[in-house]
């Protein structure tokens, strides 16, 4: 089971979660999120980060040109888009990317999966009207369980007691956590991680 934990806001904090043996961290360009970071911050992490942890960079209906700044300077390996982007404006940076849907009843997420089948894969989240992600809010699993070709990443309410449930219920390739490991907000709790990885992997 592939996990990423999101939402990094410390060198360190992510340099000690990285070598428990998580695959991939998150750092949120969106200034609205209190999980956010600026290049210089960005650059501190991803330089404190040890060898084989993915970088995903989060944006939210960004400018491009933003997006072309972080990528100036910070080494980023995949783009998450958790707003409303369109294919075109996910897949104009030639790298490769993750798309966020919020889900609800009404989400149709094997449309979605064919409208972006270029991405890496797709990120199923809770719906909330309010935020784009990080809410700590979970949504019924059921309706993650559909067969599209694209890799699923679990996301919206997981932590060390619901995320093997939620694997069990969706097998999906990937989980994605980040107010569910933390002390406070961009400050994960180590040992919160290490329950996390041990839960999600046994």
């Amino acid at each position: 089971m592939k996990i990423k934990v999101c939402g990094f806001t410390n060198a360190d904090n992510a340099r000690e979660a990285s070598l428990l043996g998580i695959d991939a961290i998150g750092l949120v360009f969106y200034d609205k999120s209190p999980r956010h970071v600026d290049v210089e911050l960005a650059l501190e992490i991803v330089n404190a980060l040890p060898p084989f942890i993915n970088r995903v960079g989060l944006f939210v209906n960004a400018d491009s040109s933003f997006i072309d700044e972080v990528l100036c300077e910070v080494p980023l390996d995949t783009l998450q888009f958790h707003g409303d982007e369109s294919v075109a404006e996910c897949t104009q940076y030639a790298m490769p990317f993750i798309k966020a849907l919020r889900v609800n009843q009404e989400t149709n997420i094997t449309q979605m999966a064919d409208d972006y089948h270029q991405a890496s894969g797709l990120l199923l989240d809770a719906f909330n009207k309010d935020a784009y992600g990080g809410t700590g809010e979970a949504f019924d699993w059921s309706l993650a369980k559909v067969d599209i070709d694209l890799p699923i990443i679990l996301a919206g309410g997981l932590n060390p007691d619901t995320v093997a449930e939620a694997i069990k219920q969706v097998n999906p390739y990937a989980v994605d956590v980040s107010s569910g490991v933390e002390s406070s907000p961009g400050i994960k709790d180590i040992d919160k991680i290490k329950q996390f990885i041990h839960k999600a992997r046994s």
